[in-house]
């Protein structure tokens, strides 16, 4: 299993004082450099964290995967078609969010994706779409060209109950291979950290997991370098 990191909380951490470290282009770099597959960054509509400037940086040091999670709209559209990241995730966005909450809401925003999506795929960027772990959802999201769906794992992660837990991964586990038989690649992420994450390994299907938050929680205390070693030693 893959692992890809999340920096924006680099960001976030930085723009806390309006200065310019830490720097989310070193994070990222040194994640590359722990074993990292892939480097995730949120360009939100509001700037909140990662700017365009983070972007433009990203873009030119990231050597092995950039992935840029977006919002549908013209404006994010634009800029990934400017960007050139190998991948783009589509997530839901609220201003009054403190993170990404619940998957991409496909049914409601089909008609249009289809469109909004042809000129990324003919700019040979890869498509992933942020969904729950539910059969029309994925059906939906291959019939619009996605390449990947990244399953949303928020509600496994705030259960408590180990018969809560069970039935959440028997969920996210019939998505996953119902997504592989659809020729879909399946990735998995939202709040998954050193203490859940194990169960994921036991899914051959998933072949990435994307952690932003607890990896940049654990690096405050134990150093960004050995945060990102130490997921890879748990999922690997």
């Amino acid at each position: 299993m893959r692992l890809a990191v999340n920096i924006d909380h680099i960001a976030t951490l930085r723009n806390a004082r309006g200065e310019q470290e830490p720097d989310p282009v070193a994070a990222a770099l040194l994640a590359e450099k722990c074993g990292a597959a892939g480097i995730v960054c949120h360009l939100r509509e509001d700037r909140r964290h990662i700017k365009d400037l983070d972007l433009a940086r990203l873009r030119s040091a990231v050597t092995t995967k950039l992935d840029l999670e977006m919002a549908m709209t013209a404006e994010l559209q634009e800029i990934a078609l400017i960007t050139r990241p190998e991948l783009i995730t589509l997530v839901p966005e609220k201003r009054e969010e403190l993170t990404t909450e619940g998957g991409f809401n496909i049914t409601a925003h089909y008609s249009e994706l289809a469109e909004f999506l042809k000129p990324l795929k003919a700019a040979g960027i890869e498509i992933s779409i942020f969904i729950e772990p539910d059969k029309k959802a994925i059906d939906l999201a291959a019939e619009a060209g996605a390449d990947i769906v990244e399953l949303h794992t928020g509600s496994y992660a705030q259960k408590a109950e180990e018969e809560e837990i069970a039935l959440e991964l028997q969920k996210i586990r019939g998505a996953a291979r119902y997504a592989k038989s659809l020729g879909l690649r399946v990735v998995a992420g939202h709040g998954l950290n050193y203490q859940n994450i194990a169960p994921f390994k036991e899914i051959s299907e998933i072949e990435e997991v994307s952690i932003g938050h607890a990896i940049i929680a654990r690096a405050v205390l134990t150093g960004l370098d050995e945060a990102v070693r130490e997921m890879l030693r748990i999922i690997q």
